[in-house]
């Protein structure tokens, strides 16, 4: 679904926002069923602990970084009503996609209890402009239901932290966590929240529970002191040419991919990107070239 001007709005105004609904039943559905070539599902997993001690390595032993090699999955940050709502809540078309994770947790495996903290400190050199200006838009796609009971996002709105410098950006544990606020929300549902806004992972409240979510960040393209993951660094990896040969031109280009009618492209790079991606459409680039030798 479009998420709502309203919305976004929310965003400038609270620090965050959640928005249920986002992904349609099929959407969700294959995205869920491709979850589990990566991570076990609940019930192996609680069925015995023990045989997947990784989980229990650190708060972010379950995190996975894109590709997943499963087309439901890698469709998810290219959805086009997740760009839709990046572009006009970064007032641009001019974007880029500059994290993707997926994050399994269950519970038992570790406290996953954090202290409230803003997430710029790893996601910009500096600190964020508070006027709208080189910001960045952070989203959590919920993969499962999260109630009180599973973990969820706690997040204090804005007019308890307005006056506050942005440095340091971690709080002792047990500040502000009586006015913090938990993102629960059904399976499918997106969470919107800037990178200034205190926040943390909470502990689940029960056993057997578990929690399932991608995160995926945008930033205008172009602020160099702004990212976090190098793309041409993941290009190896198993599923990055299946990903990139079923984009359009438009969802590649939010990973840097040259778009059309850029000067990179010649008959020399389209037939060996042709190589190295086989099977991907390479006519929008094709004529690209051929508007840019014809132009006066």
């Amino acid at each position: 679904m479009r998420v709502p001007d309203a919305k976004l709005a929310e965003v400038w105004d609270r620090g965050f926002t959640v928005v249920e609904g986002f992904l349609d039943r099929e959407t969700l559905a294959a995205a869920q069923g491709g979850m589990w070539d990566i991570y076990p599902t609940p019930e192996a997993y609680f069925a015995d602990p023990s045989a997947h001690p990784k989980f229990a390595r650190s708060q972010f032993a379950g995190l996975r970084f894109f590709p997943y090699a499963n087309a439901a999955l890698d469709a998810l940050p290219v959805h086009p009503d997740l760009i839709d709502a990046a572009e006009r809540f970064l007032t641009s078309t001019d974007i880029e996609i500059y994290k993707i994770e997926l994050w399994a947790k269950y519970a038992g495996a570790i406290n996953y209890d954090q202290m409230h903290h803003r997430d710029f400190g790893n996601h910009t050199l500096v600190v964020p402009r508070l006027d709208g200006v080189h910001t960045q838009m952070t989203t959590f796609i919920l993969l499962s239901d999260v109630t009180e009971l599973d973990g969820p996002t706690k997040l204090v709105p804005l007019e308890h932290t307005r006056d506050l410098p942005l440095h340091p950006r971690q709080l002792p544990m047990g500040e502000l966590f009586d006015k913090e606020v938990a993102a629960t929300a059904p399976a499918g549902s997106l969470m919107i929240y800037k990178t200034d806004v205190f926040h943390r992972g909470s502990d689940f409240r029960a056993p057997g529970r578990s929690r399932f979510a991608m995160l995926v960040d945008f930033t205008q393209r172009g602020w160099r002191w702004n990212g976090k993951m190098s793309w041409p660094d993941h290009a190896e990896k198993r599923g990055f040419v299946e990903a990139m040969v079923r984009m359009t031109p438009r969802q590649r280009d939010l990973f840097g991919w040259p778009p059309v009618g850029s000067e990179y492209w010649t008959p020399q790079t389209i037939r060996d990107v042709a190589l190295r991606y086989p099977g991907m459409d390479m006519t929008p680039y094709e004529e690209g070239v051929a508007t840019h030798a014809t132009a006066p």
